[in-house]
């Protein structure tokens, strides 16, 4: 009865939403984005592709600088991506773990739509390399490197030391340049500190990167919810990247207030720290824009009393306290479109423009129409900092209702190219230069 009462009332979501009009503003890109009212509704706008297989011969459409081919297609669910010394890749093949409290029906609405959306399987758990031994530009081994993980996502490597971040801790394994799996009979994985689970773990994935003296990881922890309204006694340690200081296994809150971090990479000249955030949901087609942004010690960036520093959400009724001021993101990459990943082009083999900037993965929206996203994007960059509007560089990631693949983790190999994961195709794709 509960199964066909959940169904009629999904029945109701679709047939009451409309689509607006195509006159929507383009102006919430950019440096300096000009911000709309929040549009409040009961019931939200949902709009997600059918999630489907590629079919034969099919790949995804690039702009005319580059190609694309198949990588791999030899995983399940390939979120992230980290390059080892030696050029192989691995895989961190991973989906959220099954919830261990229902929030009740908006929760149930929202486990059917992530399945709609082919993020509602099973986990993998595990990570895969790949290695491509004839340097043909597609992996001919695809081996299990590390298993029973729990929701793994980011890697790092400082020295013989691989850092894996499962939903719930950051572990420490022993690995040898070349080796295929990680023996962990002979060097069982080490705990280096607990992170945020729990009973609901809304944004589930965790990624880390390493300093440049080998010395720390910083973490990205996504917030509980979309505005905190479990309560904000469940966003303890979140909505935050982490600092962990890996000889005392102490962690502290690096920079807070961010709903959901997610890729992470260095500037290649000023060493500052780089994210991409998604923002919250539920106000509107053209509200919140996700972002691109630095981040210095002790930054705040508004979540959830704020946006975009003084937009203040109506829909928050705690008062954000006196002694934290917001400040601006560097860069709106537009509503909903979900950025994941993102890396500078800067060691990559690719010419001018697309060497001074970074690729942004668009893993694509739910809460909006027309849809938004699903694509990987190129933002130029000048004196360190973003100048000029996003450039497609891969999309038709949809085709009409149908999401044959969603992109997420990006790298760029040992010969300069860039490397997709793209979790619903179960493939890796790899950008080259025409």
């Amino acid at each position: 009865m509960k199964k066909i009462i959940s169904i009629f009332l999904l029945g109701i979501l679709f047939s009451c939403q409309t689509i607006p009009s195509s006159n929507l503003p383009t102006s919430s890109l950019g440096r300096n984005p000009q911000l709309p009212e929040p549009s409040l509704s009961i019931i939200p706008i949902v709009s997600i592709p059918q999630a489907s297989k590629w079919p034969e011969h099919i790949t995804p459409q690039v702009n005319d600088n580059f190609v694309i081919n198949l990588y791999s297609k030899e995983l399940t669910h390939p979120r992230w991506l980290f390059v080892l010394p030696n050029g192989d890749i691995l895989v961190a093949q991973s989906n959220k773990q099954p919830p261990k409290k229902t929030q009740g029906l908006k929760d149930l609405i929202a486990r059917f739509f992530m399945k709609r959306a082919g993020a509602g399987n099973i986990s993998p758990d595990k990570i895969t390399l790949l290695r491509d031994k004839n340097d043909d530009g597609v992996a001919e081994l695809a081996n299990d490197f590390l298993t029973r993980l729990h929701s793994p996502f980011g890697m790092a490597l400082i020295g013989n030391d691989l850092y894996v971040a499962n939903t719930d801790a950051i572990l420490r394994f022993h690995y040898e340049l070349g080796d295929i799996k990680i023996d962990t009979t002979k060097y069982p994985p080490e705990k280096i500190v607990d992170l945020p689970e729990g009973e609901i773990n809304s944004h589930w994935t965790k990624n880390i990167i390493a300093s440049s003296d080998g010395t720390k990881l910083y973490v990205t922890v996504g917030s509980n919810s979309n505005i905190g309204e479990h309560g904000l006694d469940q966003e303890k340690d979140r909505a935050a990247i982490i600092e962990v200081d890996i000889k005392t296994k102490q962690k502290r809150i690096y920079a807070s207030g961010l709903r959901n971090p997610n890729g992470l990479a260095w500037h290649p000249i000023s060493g500052q720290l780089w994210t991409v955030v998604n923002e919250r949901d539920e106000l509107g087609n053209d509200l919140v824009p996700d972002y691109l942004t630095s981040v210095r010690d002790g930054d705040f960036f508004g979540w959830p009393y704020v946006y975009f520093k003084d937009h203040k959400d109506p829909r928050v009724k705690e008062s954000m306290p006196d002694n934290l001021t917001p400040r601006l993101p560097d860069y709106a990459l537009g509503a909903h479109v979900a950025a994941l990943g993102l890396v500078f082009s800067n060691t990559s083999q690719f010419k001018s423009p697309f060497n001074n900037g970074v690729f942004v993965s668009e893993h694509g929206s739910w809460n909006r129409k027309p849809r938004s996203g699903y694509k990987v994007v190129y933002i130029p960059f000048k004196n360190n900092e973003p100048d000029g509007l996003p450039v497609d560089i891969v999309t038709q990631f949809v085709v009409g209702d149908e999401a044959y693949g969603r992109p997420v983790g990006l790298v760029i190999d040992k010969k300069g190219n860039l490397l997709i994961a793209d979790d619903i195709g179960n493939r890796v794709w790899r950008l080259t230069l025409k």
